[in-house]
């Protein structure tokens, strides 16, 4: 059998020029943690699942079974749109309780935007993932620059944001 070509093609972005692309993930630091892990899953299915405005796709990811370690994947329209949605409901709830009691679970993301920069915020993550594997850690802070980004929300003790 003759060795078949492979069809190699790539994505024009071009009608995207702002688009953001964001890596979530939760880890289950204790048992509760667990729990927090299987009870939020389903909610965030359903939320994904309305298409909030700017949403272009959502992917589910498993990082590591022990601990369980999960995770999505989301491609949004532009870097204002994910931070509308981060101010409503349900995932400003979610945002508020978790600031509040992590519940043993550590969540972190990674943001990279097409018109450039890229943020990263670990929060409770013992284990060093993604860049703060090789990257030094300092407060979180500062937002991803990106032109139009809504102001940072501020948490519950002090101007860290999420």
């Amino acid at each position: 059998m003759p060795p078949t070509p492979v069809d190699r093609q790539t994505s024009d972005l071009s009608p995207y020029p702002d688009l953001v692309v964001i890596y979530l993930g939760m880890r289950a630091n204790s048992w509760r943690g667990l729990g927090s892990i299987l009870r939020l899953g389903p909610e965030i299915s359903r939320s994904v699942a309305g298409r909030p405005d700017g949403l272009l796709r959502h992917e589910q990811m498993l990082f590591g079974l022990f601990p369980l370690h999960v995770g999505m994947r989301q491609y949004w329209r532009d870097f204002s749109s994910l931070e509308q949605w981060t101010r409503t409901d349900p995932h400003a709830i979610w945002w508020r309780e978790f600031l509040r009691r992590s519940s043993g679970t550590g969540f972190w993301h990674e943001t990279y935007s097409l018109r450039g920069g890229m943020e990263s915020i670990f929060d409770d993550v013992p284990v060093p993932t993604g860049f703060s594997a090789f990257a030094p850690m300092v407060p979180a802070r500062a937002r991803l620059g990106v032109e139009g980004a809504a102001p940072p929300l501020p948490a519950p003790e002090d101007d860290a944001n999420h």
